[in-house]
């Protein structure tokens, strides 16, 4: 009868080591990366552990050919900043799709923003970020038409002092070039191709409609071929009306894995870099010193 009450506290005290370990094992939930999905205090927790950076997966509300979907660029950018972010982590802002589409007008569908508004929205964006804490903003862009106005952008930081750095993410997609050279079965292309379709299979397969891609044409036209010495708007239109180049009738999953891997890779490996430096940040600051008294600089 005397041994009862220390079998039942041995019981409970194992019973609570057990509670315990399962616990440890279990651990505390990890911060997601998703912007959207935080918390007002989880976010305070997410700008220290990202080092204050944030990434800003860009794309556009457009025609990809007759069978992938309009926002193809908001899940493609969005999926490698999500991939880059759980390699090193960093915040993902939600899908961003106002940039430049003017091309693609004529096409049902097409989301096109006045030029103020685009530029205005993302420089607000920007400043509300680095309100928040954010201070070293990656643009990570999935629509082409968007590479000159991200780029103009970020070369207009150096107008203005600001507390923030904007970076546009620049993957060399020759890393993989070789092995997907020697998967494709197309060799043209540049939107909607079957390289993206492939991609697109690898995000997101229930939207791909892989036997419409044959249904228009993704060639080139060439009707501003003899045009000489100069750039005009009107290029890509020239090129491809059907805002369709190239052919994604036969998508290959490897293919998409390769290019968005590769891509995130790079993108964890930017992350990584600007956790630890901050060169550009120091460049900035002196710049704009020195831009404020150029003569007394130049002596």
């Amino acid at each position: 009868m005397k041994t009862q009450p220390a079998r039942l506290l041995l019981s409970l005290l194992l019973f609570s080591f057990l509670l315990t370990a399962l616990s440890g094992q279990a651990g505390p939930n990890p911060l997601s990366v998703q912007y959207e999905e935080l918390t007002a205090p989880e976010f305070i927790q997410a700008i220290q552990q990202s080092g204050g950076i944030c990434l800003l997966p860009a794309g556009i509300m457009e025609k990809h050919g007759p069978h992938l979907p309009l926002g193809t660029d908001l899940f493609l950018s969005r999926e490698i900043a999500l991939r880059g972010a759980h390699k090193e982590y960093s915040l993902v802002f939600p899908p961003y799709y106002f940039g430049q589409i003017f091309e693609a007008r004529h096409q049902p569908g097409t989301v096109a923003y006045s030029p103020e508004l685009v530029w205005n929205i993302l420089e607000e964006t920007c400043e509300e970020l680095s309100r928040n804490g954010v201070k070293k903003i990656i643009i990570v862009n999935g629509h082409g038409g968007n590479t000159h106005f991200f780029s103009y952008f970020c070369q207009s930081q150096l107008a203005r002092e600001t507390d923030y750095q904007v970076y546009l993410f620049t993957p060399d997609d020759g890393e993989v070039g070789d092995e997907i050279a020697a998967l494709r079965t197309t060799d043209y292309g540049g939107h909607a191709d079957e390289v993206e379709t492939s991609m697109m299979v690898a995000t997101r397969p229930d939207l791909v409609k892989a036997e419409r891609g044959g249904t228009q044409s993704g060639r080139d036209r060439q009707r501003l071929q003899d045009l000489p010495f100069a750039y005009t708007g009107i290029w890509w239109y020239a090129s491809y009306p059907n805002h369709y180049a190239g052919d994604g009738s036969t998508p290959n999953k490897e293919i998409g894995e390769l290019s968005l891997e590769s891509d995130s890779d790079q993108l964890a490996e930017l992350i990584r870099y600007l956790k630890a430096n901050d060169p550009v940040g120091t460049l900035q600051e002196q710049f704009h010193r020195e831009a404020k008294d150029p003569l007394k600089t130049g002596q």
